[in-house]
């Protein structure tokens, strides 16, 4: 109990950035379970399955994105002053930096069979894959979102140049949907269904093909009242549309054909960038109903929201372990009961590891300073 004693500073309302981090990270731990469970040769009807609710979960990286740079932009970014950079920095090398080295390098020395395309086999290729994320199945996320902690101070110029004015934010937004739709077009024709399938992969990794989601986080946070006012009006239509853009982006991914290979279910897709859009309008509006509503429970969603990062870089640690202490047997025999079960423990694990490396880092700063 000592350990939870000491996330005090966690004990603050959330804000729509923190629903959308947290969202993203339980969501995160379901699809690295269903990848898992997609090598114990499931049935044809149990491989449909397992790809609905993939995809249903195909929202996590771009609402993470849109989370960070709403709370951000909102904390940060949109405050009378310039941004202290030197505090920014520093606080983002403690919360992300050093989790992010520590736990990439675990994956790299320990688990050489979550290695993603290849092992490594010398400096060159060992610190090749430390950067782009080739360590674990789920690291090239994170490669992806720290390029936008790298970039604020950009979108702190832009911040300022959209500041209370509403002309300049349509323009902003307008440009970053050309700009997106430029990519999309650019990634079907060249990559997902181009020549360069293979070895071209590293474009997952560039944050800025994920800027529409980092620039409407933004936005949303310089004009709060009017992305609310937005979410109110079209409120009563967010489970039409996300039940229709769900079949869509489903009924694309069977044309693929079988066995169901997850690794095909990608974001650079009109149909996933326009379902991922409506699934952070929708996690919006039910935060902005819950933060007025039950402004006390909101707490709980900010400190999940602040463990989320340390918890979604842990989670494939403790997948792995319980994989090899049974959880594939019992996912072979019963897929179902083992997904759910294997789902539940990992995310305990994941987010009571991160409380506890947290409040051991906090100590050791603590330390450090005295």
């Amino acid at each position: 109990m000592e350990f939870f004693k000491k996330a005090k500073p966690f004990l603050q309302p959330a804000d729509i950035g923190d629903y959308l981090k947290f969202s993203a990270c339980t969501a995160v731990i379901l699809q690295t379970v269903l990848q898992f469970a997609c090598h114990t040769q499931p049935t044809v009807a149990e491989q449909r399955g397992i790809a609905i609710v993939y995809n249903l979960t195909k929202f996590t990286a771009p609402a993470f994105i849109f989370g960070i740079l709403y709370t951000t932009t909102r904390t940060t970014l949109d405050t009378a002053g310039p941004p202290n950079w030197q505090q920014y920095f520093r606080t983002a090398w403690q919360n992300l930096g050093w989790p992010t080295c520590i736990w990439t390098l675990m994956y790299l020395l320990l688990f050489h069979i979550c290695h993603q395309t290849r092992p490594y086999h010398n400096s060159v290729t060992f610190l090749e894959q430390f950067l782009n994320g080739n360590a674990a199945p789920h690291l090239w996320y994170n490669t992806m979102m720290l390029q936008f902690i790298i970039l604020m101070p950009l979108f702190s110029l832009l911040v300022h140049w959209c500041h209370r004015q509403p002309s300049r934010g349509w323009l902003l937004a307008g440009s970053a949907v050309v700009v997106a739709g430029g990519w999309l077009f650019f990634y079907d024709a060249q990559i997902l269904h181009g020549p360069h399938a293979s070895d071209w992969y590293w474009c997952d990794r560039l944050g800025l093909s994920f800027g529409l989601y980092g620039i409407g986080g933004m936005l949303a946070g310089i004009f709060p009242a009017w992305w609310e006012r937005q979410l109110q009006r079209v409120g009563n239509y967010f489970f039409i549309l996300f039940v229709g853009t769900l079949i869509w982006i489903n009924w694309e991914f069977f044309q693929l054909g079988l066995p169901i290979v997850l690794a095909r279910a990608t974001y650079y897709k009109w149909s996933t960038t326009i379902y991922d859009l409506i699934v952070i309008s929708f996690i919006s509006y039910y935060a902005s109903k819950h933060i007025q509503n039950h402004p006390q429970a909101t707490k709980k969603v900010h400190w999940g929201a602040q463990l989320a990062y340390r918890a979604y870089l842990a989670h494939v640690f403790w997948l792995q372990l319980l994989w090899n202490l049974g959880g594939q047997l019992l996912v072979t025999r019963q897929l179902l009961g083992g997904v759910v079960l294997l789902y539940g423990l990992t995310w305990l694990l994941a987010f009571s590891s991160a409380q506890v490396t947290l409040t051991l880092s906090q100590k050791l700063q603590a330390r450090a300073i005295k």
